[in-house]
């Protein structure tokens, strides 16, 4: 069977990709594509193979051995290969190791105690907005879902004002859905990033105890890390930490604005925000597809065999949306009891952030809709934009305009016991 063709759609599929998922799901769960740049590749569809390739460790994430083998088998992208030594691209010993040594940043404790501080930041930003007036239209997303986990990550990794503005722009401008080969101002972008975070390691004090960029530093002092296994775990964690809760803030607020229904009981039940977030990671789908993956030998996965030697694309969106993993699959039900969803993946690579973006998606509903209850979009729905290119591993929109309408009083920062 020759291979059928995936990403790269129009934007009604980019912006809606969920019946694409569906139909596709529906015809095989697995199945042999061709992605945008040429190259073939198998996506996985269906909940139960999604969930056993995310656990199976004959699918490597070793990208760097994967393009010295076949350099046509993934679009390396930017900053290229130089920067792919981080944990989402190796496989054990290594991907433990160096998981191992940021771990304690993303611990529910250390989290938890971050908690007054992403509410502050939250408020500052809705501050910002509501000074603008109830009735003017605002970007959300620029002023609001963005800025926020942004802030959060600098702050996680020590990185100063200085830097972060820099950071900021740049990682805006090199994370845009670029052709290949990129333009001069995705290398530039791309350039500046990289600059930054070399800036950063070379003027860190090591120190086990630090923050995240003094720990890989102190790693690479005494000899657990390399210094691209830093720089690229550095670039790893802004773009991890920041890009994909951005999309879950914006596509969350744009789901249940879809689904007055659900606002209605989120708006007027804050302990139902939690729950509403795991179901908001199910159905929106800010990140559609799973990173690269590899198979090292031959593969079965719900009776289709692929090959060793090839790409496998996991589709998170289209798996946790399959009818036989959760009842009535494309209905929002904030109410729905918590399932294994599969948003944050599986297995070994599971996401390391998962606690850190619940916890930041749990202040930023909680915030807005608790000042703005009756806020709304400026825009008709068919005018809103997702803007990640081909939509295969990022979900983001370009803007969210809204009108936050009349405000009330700010809920006082959770206490620090």
């Amino acid at each position: 069977m020759s291979a059928v063709e995936w990403g790269g759609w129009g934007d009604a599929v980019r912006d809606d990709p969920f019946p694409t998922f569906a139909e596709a799901r529906s015809r095989c769960p697995v199945q042999h594509v061709r992605l945008p740049f040429g190259h073939d590749a198998w996506v996985v569809l269906g909940h139960a193979a999604a969930r056993q390739a995310l656990g199976d460790d004959r699918l490597s994430k070793d990208m760097v051995a994967a393009l010295d083998q076949d350099p046509d088998v993934v679009a390396e992208g930017l900053p290229g290969p130089d920067f792919a030594h981080h944990m989402l691209a190796m496989d054990a010993p290594d991907h433990g190791r160096l998981r191992g040594l940021v771990a304690s940043a993303f611990r529910p404790s250390q989290v938890a105690a971050l908690r007054p501080a992403v509410e502050r930041l939250a408020d500052q930003l809705l501050d910002e907005l509501a000074e603008r007036g109830p009735d003017t239209v605002v970007d959300l997303r620029g002023g609001f879902a963005h800025p926020l986990p942004f802030a959060v990550v600098c702050e996680l990794l020590g990185v100063d004002g200085a830097h972060r503005r820099v950071l900021h722009d740049a990682f805006a401008t090199l994370l845009r859905p670029w052709p290949w080969p990129p333009p001069p101002e995705a290398v530039a972008a791309s350039d500046l990033v990289t600059g930054t975070l070399r800036a950063l390691v070379d003027g860190a004090t090591p120190d086990p105890d630090g923050d995240v960029v003094a720990v890989l530093v102190a790693a690479v002092a005494r000899g657990d890390a390399t210094r691209a296994e830093a720089l690229s775990s550095l670039f790893q964690l802004v773009v991890a930490g920041h890009d994909t809760t951005s999309s879950l803030i914006g596509n969350g607020v744009v789901a249940l604005l879809d689904h007055p229904d659900q606002l209605a009981l989120v708006r007027d039940d804050a302990g139902l925000v939690p729950g509403a977030v795991e179901e908001l990671m199910r159905f929106t789908a800010p990140v559609p597809h799973a990173t690269f993956r590899v198979t090292t030998a031959p593969v079965e996965l719900d009776g289709v065999t692929v090959p060793s030697g090839r790409q496998v694309l996991v589709s998170l969106g289209a798996a946790n949306r399959d009818p036989a993993f959760v009842d009535e699959p494309d209905r929002l039900d904030v109410t729905r009891p918590p399932r294994r969803h599969l948003a944050f993946g599986h297995g070994a690579h599971h996401c390391l952030g998962a606690p850190l973006a619940r916890m930041e998606a749990d202040v930023a509903f909680r915030r807005l809709l608790g000042r703005f209850p009756d806020l709304r979009l400026a825009v008709p729905r068919d005018e809103l934009a997702w803007s990640h290119g081909d939509g295969l591993v990022l979900r983001g929109l370009g803007a969210l305009p809204v009108v936050l309408g009349p405000e009330q009083p700010a809920p006082t920062p959770t206490s620090i016991a």
